[in-house]
């Protein structure tokens, strides 16, 4: 489980009890995720929510807690406009998070569905359309952030791992070093923005059928271009589990985006750029958890190579991938 803290019952009871949510019935482990310790928890219900299932989260690594109150601000802000986030709850004296053990811990509201394992073509379809309506709604954000995670700290994290460390993980994994630099180069800085999720992979994405019901995870959520995001969200959604693109979900993850806000022509012509330096990305964190994790962390380690991959297909293939 991605549990990296241990709160016993009476730790848990005692957090919830700041919350007018009822008292604590449960508390789960949640396994996904590599950053942060996360539970299910359930409680007998109170006047804060409708709801008695919430995800408690202690935020333990890439978080800088000056950041909280825009990421769940941005909840909130998103949750007012109808887009289907959760809300954070806010404890009895209207705190968006507390201090557990010396660490910020938070209550969102549990929504109901399901992560697709093998998206289908309409739920890609589903997927961008929701997230066009999110980058629109959050445009009036007053709050920004910057990305911490950009093409320049892509190559720095790839340059801090090192070419000998990389190779233990694969042999070809060094090669991405130079493509991280030649990222970091791109100017996206004229493209437009908005705020965005920019981890927008399945897992992260809840589904009753083809309906998106929630997305989730929003804690590399950044100001920055849209096209990032959709980037980011078609190098998730678009291949099977060998690396293999699916044309028919790409192209509907794209129409489902443009069936809300059209690209412009700035966007579309870097789309393959931008969908390479996405995929460094992911090279990078993954590499960088893979060397880094305690081998006793009940964490499940991401294969980097899966996103070099990846990279290689937007290298070869990348123009033409946006129609409509």
């Amino acid at each position: 489980m991605a549990v990296y803290t241990h709160l016993g019952a009476e730790d848990l009871a005692r957090l919830i009890a700041e919350y007018d949510v009822g008292e604590l019935v449960s508390a789960k482990g949640i396994a996904e995720g590599v950053s942060n310790s996360n539970w299910l928890v359930e409680t007998t219900g109170g006047a804060a929510s409708s709801g008695t299932r919430f995800i408690l989260t202690l935020y333990e690594r890439r978080i800088d807690y000056a950041d909280l109150p825009y990421f769940l601000g941005l909840l909130d802000h998103l949750a007012a406009k109808a887009c289907p986030v959760p809300r954070t709850m806010h404890d009895r004296e209207g705190a968006s998070y507390r201090m557990v053990e010396g660490k910020a811990a938070a209550l969102i509201e549990f929504l109901p569905g399901v992560s697709p394992t093998r998206p289908t073509p309409q739920q890609a379809h589903a997927v961008g359309e929701v997230l066009a309506r999110l980058h629109l709604a959050a445009q009036d954000f007053p709050q920004t952030r910057a990305n911490a995670m950009d093409f320049a700290a892509t190559a720095t994290i790839l340059d801090a791992c090192g070419g000998e460390r990389l190779a233990t993980i694969d042999p070809a994994l060094p090669a991405m070093l130079g493509h991280a630099r030649a990222a970091a180069a791109l100017d996206l800085s004229a493209l437009p923005q908005s705020q965005t999720h920019t981890d927008l992979f399945p897992d992260n994405v809840l589904m009753l059928g083809d309906r998106v019901t929630g997305l989730i995870d929003f804690y590399f959520a950044c100001t920055g271009p849209m096209v990032l995001d959709l980037a980011v969200t078609h190098a998730a959604w678009c291949f099977d589990s060998d690396n293999a693109y699916r044309p028919d979900c790409g192209a509907a993850l794209i129409r489902g985006y443009q069936n809300v806000r059209r690209l412009d022509e700035a966007e579309r012509a870097l789309f393959p750029d931008v969908a390479k330096g996405a995929c460094l990305r992911f090279v990078a964190s993954r590499a960088e958890d893979w060397l880094d994790t305690p081998d006793d962390a009940l964490v499940t380690r991401k294969d980097p190579m899966q996103f070099a991959k990846r990279w290689q297909f937007y290298d070869d293939s990348g123009a033409g991938l946006l129609v409509g």
